[in-house]
């Protein structure tokens, strides 16, 4: 019997230490990344939200293809006084140059959505190394400004690459708010998504060309506003933030 009994204790203590190890793991390098243990294996995970008591949000969208209705929505933006982070393809920067640098002047955030929008995580260690330096090169060229965050395309992560972005002192950043306005829902569709999963320490994914996007971040900003919650870049969002929330898994976004 006294046997069972320590044994018993033995094991409730391992359990708590994996407990523990899944709620509170940050990365050696003190980036903050929520990781989970499963025997010997350490599955990290990108920030999908923060968790914070005050009604704050990030509102973010990616730019991989077009470029039309970025100003709009700058305009948008500037009369809420929002400030969002835009991730940005390195191709598309390339392409749209100025675009690139209206973003920036208007003081938004820029991070890294890869060079050419591959999926990151099929990639070798050192094609993920160039996809990431190539297009930070290139939007510090455009905007003066060191690249902090990245976005992986179709929210594809695995723990290479957040070791990749480790050792280039970047934070990989997910959502857990997807508008899904790629797919062309239009701004009541989307407001009724938004309002069922936002919460404090949100991170709304938009895209910066999707059919109904300039309409649908006015009546997110307006929304939300109205409810009680201000809106900050993602790097104000997670700056010295302690505890981070994740998703489960991979999560592919076929029209990201």
């Amino acid at each position: 019997m006294k046997f069972l009994v320590c044994k018993r204790k033995h094991l409730l203590f391992y359990l708590l230490a994996i407990v523990v190890l899944v709620f509170f793991s940050v990365s050696a390098s003190g980036s903050v990344y929520a990781s989970v243990f499963f025997g010997e294996n350490i599955k990290r995970y990108p920030i999908y939200s923060v968790k914070t008591e005050e009604k704050k949000v990030a509102i973010t969208f990616d730019a991989a293809w077009g470029a039309d209705k970025t100003t709009l929505i700058l305009e948008v933006l500037k009369e809420f006084n929002v400030k969002a982070t835009f991730f940005l393809v390195g191709m598309w920067s390339e392409k749209y140059k100025e675009q690139t640098r209206v973003i920036d002047s208007y003081g938004h955030e820029i991070g890294s959505h890869s060079y050419n929008h591959p999926d990151m995580v099929k990639l070798s260690k050192t094609q993920k190394l160039q996809e990431l330096e190539k297009t930070n090169e290139i939007l510090k060229e455009l905007t003066g400004k060191e690249v902090k965050l990245f976005r992986a395309p179709f929210g594809s992560y695995n723990n290479e690459l957040i070791e990749t972005l480790d050792s280039l002192s970047m934070t990989g950043i997910q959502w857990d708010v997807d508008t899904l306005d790629w797919k062309g829902l239009g701004p009541s569709e989307v407001i009724k998504r938004v309002n069922s999963k936002v919460g404090c320490g949100s991170i709304i994914l938009c895209h910066n060309n999707a059919d109904y996007v300039v309409e649908n971040t006015r009546l997110i900003l307006s929304t939300l506003t109205n409810a009680g919650y201000s809106f900050v870049t993602v790097g104000e969002l997670v700056k010295d933030v302690k505890e981070v929330k994740i998703g489960v898994g991979i999560n592919k976004q076929n029209g990201e």
